[in-house]
């Protein structure tokens, strides 16, 4: 019998960097998001792809995070701006 423990959560050792992929519609409006939602932390933006259309640009955002709590609170608050369509 074959056991699958893919289901299982990863241990993630806090503190550390996470790097979200930030996706809108104009460069300008993301990193303006990103401002408005992280305020003074410190953090690295680096552009990313543009949809082949030219419709959507992308962004790394790497950060340092210090625990589950804050990654998740990173991610539904940038998900909840209007210019970001998505955050993976």
């Amino acid at each position: 019998m074959i056991i699958n423990d893919c289901q299982a959560k990863p241990r993630i050792d806090y503190p550390c960097p996470w790097l979200f992929k930030v996706i809108g519609f104009e460069m300008d409006e993301i990193e303006k998001a990103i401002g408005e939602v992280l305020g003074d932390a410190v953090v690295t933006v680096s552009a990313s792809k543009a949809s082949s259309s030219g419709k959507y640009q992308s962004v790394n955002l790497e950060m340092e995070v210090a625990g589950e709590e804050e990654r998740d609170a990173v991610y539904k608050n940038l998900s909840a701006h209007a210019a970001i369509k998505v955050v993976l």
